[in-house]
């Protein structure tokens, strides 16, 4: 499975950005999908995640209430809308595959395949 995020940018506190996560290969279906971040010198941060029926999702506390994880099994995608963002969101995104969804496998970064990230700049 290959994993390719988009749509990062530089956008002002309390604005929107949509990132797309676009996946290949045969299997990836198969997968929950998640995403985490990583800043500068910070340690990486799983904070979302969404199984591979839409049954489960799991939203980290830094996000839960801004940001909404869906994904389109007939297109291979997967979004993250993220909104009211601020300057600590600041990161680099990437979107993942997890064998399961729950606070445990985003916690313990579980992450079975991942892409190169797309960066997202929260600042006036």
């Amino acid at each position: 499975v290959q994993l390719q995020a988009s749509g990062g940018g530089l956008v002002q506190p309390g604005g929107s950005l949509r990132l797309s996560c676009a996946a290949s290969g045969s299997t990836a279906n198969n997968y929950a999908i998640g995403w985490f971040r990583q800043a500068p010198g910070k340690e990486r941060e799983g904070i979302v995640c969404i199984s591979h029926n839409e049954g489960s999702i799991y939203y980290a506390n830094s996000v839960k209430g801004r940001f909404t994880i869906s994904r389109d099994n007939a297109k291979n995608t997967a979004s993250l809308q993220m909104n009211n963002l601020k300057p600590e969101d600041t990161a680099v995104y990437h979107c993942a595959t997890l064998e399961v969804c729950y606070s445990g496998s985003v916690r313990r970064g579980e992450y079975k395949h991942w892409g190169q990230g797309t960066q997202v700049t929260v600042s006036s």
